[in-house]
This record gives structure tokens, sequence and C-alpha cells, in this order.
């Protein structure tokens, strides 16, 4: 009897020593401290990261002091519906790129960008990545989208309205995932999945998303 392919389709960068990560975070490192080959009852790893390492969320508390943190994302806004949109932009996605895609009051938006165009897990971090504007950040806002998701590892620019826009977004309650691994999906509407770890107090964690 033949295995059946998943619809499910995993969008999530895999954790592993030397990917990319944002200039000055801790990097992740993964360790064994006890190794069945070396005579060890089991294998046993230790796990060194920072919140925000490789596909991750946001939570308000990110960049809002009195924010909500990433244990109380909700749990009806992390599953359902969603769109991916496939977005030409050489330098930053503004409020004139959005206006076109007639976003709608609680939608979950997933922006496919020339990020996208190569698998930049294991490469230098760039700087020049495609981030959203701070005009597209209050954009996102006044249509009441619920969730945001980019393909780097950050909403905002290294030196482009990084702060404002996480400002926006995280303040208006919006909540982000970063770091996504686009390269090979289609623009259109998916059905998604996206689980952060539970972790209290912290304004951000990994998380696994899937999208069928």
């Amino acid at each position: 009897m033949g295995t059946r392919k998943s619809r499910w389709k995993d969008i999530t960068l895999p954790l592993r020593n030397g990917m990319a990560g944002w200039p000055g975070d801790a990097p992740f490192e993964i360790t064994r401290d006890l190794k069945m080959e070396d005579g060890a009852v089991c294998n046993l790893s230790r796990l060194s990261l920072s919140a925000h390492a490789g596909t991750h969320m946001d939570a308000p508390r990110h960049f809002i002091a009195q924010g909500a943190a990433m244990e109380e994302a909700p749990l009806d806004m992390l599953m359902g519906s969603c769109r991916v949109v496939l977005l030409d932009c050489a330098d930053q996605i503004t409020a004139r790129d959005l206006e076109p895609l007639s976003l709608r009051r609680g939608e979950r938006v997933l922006f496919k960008t020339r990020n996208s165009r190569r698998d930049w897990s294991g490469e230098p971090f760039d700087k020049d990545f495609v981030s959203i504007r701070q005009d597209a950040a209050e954009h996102l806002v006044a249509c009441g989208v619920a969730f945001v998701g980019v393909d780097y590892l950050s909403i905002g620019g290294y030196e482009k309205d990084g702060a404002a826009t996480h400002q926006i977004i995280l303040g208006a309650g919006i909540w982000v995932v970063e770091g996504l691994r686009l390269l090979d999906i289609h623009p259109g509407k998916y059905e998604m999945i996206c689980l952060p770890l539970k972790i209290v107090g912290a304004d951000g964690a990994p998380c696994r998303v899937l999208i069928r």
C-alpha cells in the first residue's frame, strides 16, 4: 500500500548550527551533552538560541512594553485561512504596493518577495532584505488585518523603519511571523497552522508553520 503524500507544506526554516540570524542576537546552537556512542543510555541535547531564531513569532511585547506576551497568543488567530501574496518590490513594501490587494479585516497575509528567490537560511545576514515600510504598516492596521508573515527575519528593515514598523503593527495587536520559507510556495489562498512555543512572558518564540 503506497504512502499518501501530505498536502501540508512546511514553510519553517530548519534550526541548525550556522544558520542566519539577526546581528547581535544569540546564535542558534545545538550541542549533545549525552551520546549513546560514548556509552550513555540515551542521547540528550542542549539548545541555546534567541527567542527570535529562525522562523519565529513576535508577540506585541517585543516592542510594546505592556503588550501581550507569547503565551497569550490566541489559538483562533494561529490557525485558519491565509493568503500568500507575491510582491515584486526592489526595496521596501509600501502602502501603494498594498492598495491593489483589497486586504480585509481579520485576514492573515503572508508576503512573498525577492527574499524568497533563494534559500538564505545558511547565508550571512543580508541588510538589504525586503521589509515593510512605515506607511505600509499603517495601511495594514487601517485594513484591520489580524496576522502578518514575512519571508526574512524581520517585518521592519535593518536601517529603515525597523522600530517604527514593529511599533505600529504590534501596537495594533497584530501578531507577526518572521523568517518564513516561501521559496517553493505559489501565491494564493491556503489553510495555515502556526504554533509558537508557549513561553511565559516571552516577546517572541520559534514556531512551526504549515500551510495547505
